[in-house]
């Protein structure tokens, strides 16, 4: 599996924070999300996620939508996914996963 965000930006004993950037038509690796997390918008003007069959999150068919930027998005553990940029423009997101 992959990680979660393309950079890690900062880790503590309670969080981790992650940097997602991709370009239009790219996509993020394979990953699972084992921790809460919080998905924060940036930029961007449309985004995927794409399900892998075992995911147990919140999210188990393909889904699209449009960035809304400042967004906040909270996410239960447990997904095995990948994002994909479906849009037109560069996405940058920010994924606060929460330790305790």
């Amino acid at each position: 599996m992959g990680d979660v965000g393309t950079k890690l930006l900062f880790e503590d004993d309670r969080c981790r924070v992650w940097e997602v950037r991709l370009g239009p038509g790219e996509e993020g690796d394979v990953h699972r999300h084992e921790l809460d997390h919080l998905l924060i918008q940036v930029a961007g003007d449309r985004i995927a996620v794409m399900p892998e069959d075992d995911s147990e999150g919140p999210f188990r068919e393909y889904f699209a939508a449009d960035v809304l930027p400042g967004a906040v998005v909270p996410v239960r553990r447990g997904g095995v996914e990948r994002a994909r940029n479906v849009g037109e423009q560069d996405y940058l997101e920010v994924v606060v996963e929460f330790k305790a």
